[in-house]
């Protein structure tokens, strides 16, 4: 009897353990409520969260509290307020707000400096118009943005730039291993090649001069992604009066439509 029952009950274990390890689902993270204070901050700072309903407010604040949970934040020569976790924060999740569960596996820390900076990370000199940076080689998995400018990216709501956006769309590019504009980790495959030509299309445009998109969108086609993200985030009602093609795009790309259209 012995020499059936004991390898019964190895085998109950190996399978215990099993279900433990590979079935049994991830415990939720719990934090606690956003305080008064930082809501207001938000409400008053983020426009995106002011215009979401309650119940999109509470996934919203629950989604930034575990980024920033997991998310080193580091001044280099400044002060990293609340203000600034809190948007820093809000840049992470409206570009993901779309995909439930997502989460930045590329990204381990952002390091905020106090103004513009060079290629070299100098913060002094006339040479500096770096205002953002997501690293690669030595800064792999960190982030370098401009506290001046990431305030401005959300206090400045007549302007369609927002540095801190810009940056964490370049690290969704990212998820497929290249910074090119073509999104594959969020994008349908059957939507790649609409979406390189509509590119190209609107790159000329800006080089010809017959665009209200930033120039700098016409560096490349993963600026030009982020560039237009930027503008569909912080103007989508004139993104879609003036490229509704562009804007349909990003609605399908981004899985929001902002205008509440």
């Amino acid at each position: 009897m012995n020499t059936i029952i004991f390898p019964l009950l190895v085998l109950a274990l190996i399978f215990g353990i099993i279900y433990i390890f590979l079935v049994r689902k991830k415990k939720p993270h719990f934090f606690e409520p956003l305080s008064h204070s930082s809501r207001l901050l938000l409400e008053n700072e983020v426009l995106y969260y002011n215009q979401l309903d309650d119940a999109n407010k509470k996934v919203f604040e629950e989604r930034m509290q575990l980024f920033l949970s997991k998310t080193r934040i580091t001044g280099v020569n400044t002060i990293v307020d609340e203000i600034d976790k809190l948007l820093i924060g809000a840049s992470a999740i409206i570009p993901i707000f779309g995909f439930p569960g997502w989460e930045y596996t590329n990204l381990n820390e952002v390091l905020l400096y106090p103004e513009a900076f060079n290629e070299s990370f100098h913060q002094q000199g006339e040479d500096r118009n770096t205002l953002g940076l997501v690293g690669t080689g030595p800064f792999q998995n960190i982030m370098i943005l401009s506290k001046q400018q990431l305030r401005e990216g959300y206090r400045n709501r007549e302007s369609r730039s927002n540095t801190g956006i810009h940056e964490f769309v370049h690290l969704v590019d990212k998820a497929d291993g290249e910074v090119d504009g073509v999104p594959e980790g969020i994008l349908s495959r059957k939507f790649t090649l609409s979406w390189y030509n509509l590119m190209q299309f609107e790159i000329k445009q800006i080089l010809e001069s017959n665009s209200d998109i930033n120039p700098y969108g016409a560096t490349n086609e993963g600026e030009f992604f982020a560039v237009v993200a930027e503008y569909f985030f912080k103007q989508p009602d004139l993104l879609e009066t003036n490229h509704p093609e562009l804007y349909n795009m990003m609605v399908t790309i981004f899985r929001q439509h902002p205008t509440g259209g």
